[in-house]
C-alpha cells in the first residue's frame, strides 16, 4: 500500500509539474524553477569561461556576438508577441567564441551561449552562424535544459530538488548542469532527443528569420553537418536523435512558417 500510494503521488507531482513549449503546444516534465536553472547556470558559464579560452580572432567575436543579439532581440520581440515576455524574466544574454576545435555550441538557462571556432568553418558564414545559434537558443527558449535536468533529478537522484543538491553535491550539480546542456560534446548538437531536437529546428528557424537571416540556409548547413560527422551517425532508430535526411525533410517542412517572419 505504501508503495502504491508512493507512485501515485509520484504521478500527480510528475502531471502538475508541467510547462507547454512555445509554438509546439507539447506538454514537457519540469520540475525545476526557471530561478534555479538560470542561477546554477550562471555559476557554471563563469566557471567555463574561466577554464578555457576565448578566441582572439576579434572578426569572429563580432560576427557571434552580432548574430547573438540580433537573435536576442528576436526571441524577445517573438515572445512579446506570444505574451510570453515573463519567460524571459532573469536572462543574462551573454555570447562568447571559444578557441576550440570541437564542432559545437550550446546555450544555457537565462541566455549563456557559447560557439566553438570548431563549428565556424560549417557554419562558413553570418548566416550559417544564425542557424546553429538560433537552434541552440531555441533549446534555452523551450526549457529543454528544464527538463533534461527534472529527469534526471528523477532517474538518477531519486526525485531530489535541484536547491538541495546544489546545496549538499555543489560540484555535483555543477557537472549535471553542463551534461544537461552538451557542453563539451565532441561532435556538437547532438544532445538532445529527437523531440527536443525537432522543437529547436522549428523555433530556430523562426528566430533567426525575425533576426534578418534566410531560413532556407539551415538546409545547406545540416548537410555540412552530416557530411563533417564522416557518416559516424548511427542509423535513426539506434539514436536519439533525428537522422541528417529527416531532419532535412522536417525543416523543408517548416521553412514556409518561419518565411512568414523573415525580415530582410
Amino acid at each position: 500500500m505504501y508503495k502504491k500510494i508512493i507512485a501515485f503521488t509520484a504521478a500527480v507531482v510528475m502531471m502538475v509539474a508541467c510547462t507547454t513549449v512555445p509554438i509546439t503546444g507539447r506538454r514537457q516534465l519540469n520540475l525545476v524553477s526557471d530561478a534555479q536553472m538560470q542561477s546554477l547556470s550562471y555559476d557554471a558559464y563563469a566557471q567555463f569561461l574561466k577554464e578555457n579560452k576565448l578566441s582572439r580572432d576579434a572578426q569572429a567575436t563580432a560576427m557571434v556576438k552580432r548574430a547573438g543579439q540580433r537573435i536576442q532581440r528576436a526571441v524577445e520581440q517573438y515572445m512579446a508577441q506570444q505574451g510570453l515576455s515573463q519567460e524571459l524574466q532573469g536572462f543574462q544574454w551573454e555570447f562568447n567564441l571559444i578557441e576550440d576545435d570541437q564542432v559545437n555550441a550550446w546555450a544555457m538557462a537565462g541566455g549563456k551561449t557559447v560557439v566553438y571556432t570548431g563549428i565556424l568553418p560549417v557554419a562558413q558564414n553570418e548566416t550559417g552562424l544564425a542557424v546553429v545559434m538560433g537552434h541552440e537558443i531555441a533549446h534555452a527558449i523551450a526549457k529543454h535544459g528544464n527538463e533534461r535536468m527534472s529527469q534526471q533529478l528523477a532517474q538518477q537522484f531519486g526525485g531530489v530538488t535541484l536547491q538541495a543538491l546544489a546545496g549538499t553535491q555543489p560540484g555535483t550539480a555543477q557537472n549535471l548542469i553542463m551534461t544537461v546542456y552538451g557542453a563539451g560534446s565532441t561532435l556538437g548538437l547532438l544532445k538532445y532527443g529527437r523531440t527536443q531536437e525537432t522543437e529547436a529546428d522549428r523555433l530556430g528557424l523562426i528566430f533567426m528569420a525575425m533576426a534578418g537571416y534566410d531560413p532556407a540556409a539551415a538546409i545547406p548547413f545540416w548537410e555540412r553537418m552530416e557530411a563533417k560527422a564522416g557518416g559516424q551517425a548511427p542509423p535513426e532508430f539506434l539514436s536519439t536523435h533525428p537522422s541528417a535526411g529527416t531532419r532535412i525533410s522536417n525543416l523543408q517542412k517548416f521553412i514556409p512558417e518561419a518565411r512568414k517572419y523573415y525580415k530582410k
